[in-house]
């Protein structure tokens, strides 16, 4: 069975970053795809990155792009989000998502329903 653990989350003032971990265990890890999704409160899951970790290809939310960056260490089975020049909407419960398909659709990565492996989330909150 997959598992995903995420760590990183906290509380830090507007301006500031945080580095989300996603630590990954029984898994091929260069066939899959790892996003990063997150959802607040009364509000939809959705995605904010994802890479393949095949030939690291990402993707991103374009609200985001400029501020976050998903990265891989193949060594620790970890994937990785950078938030910078953090908001006080960026608040939300971040979760991390795999699945080994082979490949990052275009056109899916950053629907829920891509995913089949999710971490338990990890909490995110920035004040102003």
């Amino acid at each position: 069975q997959v598992q995903l653990v995420e760590s990183g989350g906290g509380s830090v003032q507007a301006g500031g970053s945080l580095r989300l971990s996603c630590a990954a265990s029984r898994l091929a890890f260069s066939r899959f795809c790892m996003g990063w999704f997150r959802q607040a409160p009364g509000k939809e899951r959705e995605g904010v990155a994802a890479i393949y970790l095949g030939d690291t290809r990402t993707f991103y939310n374009d609200s985001m792009k400029s501020r976050f960056t998903i990265s891989q260490d193949n060594a620790k089975n970890t994937v990785y989000l950078q938030m910078n020049s953090l908001k006080p909407e960026d608040t939300a419960i971040y979760y991390c998502a795999g699945v080994g398909f082979g490949y990052c659709s275009p056109s899916s990565w950053d629907r829920p329903s891509w995913y089949l492996y999710w971490g338990q989330g990890t909490q995110v909150t920035v004040s102003s």
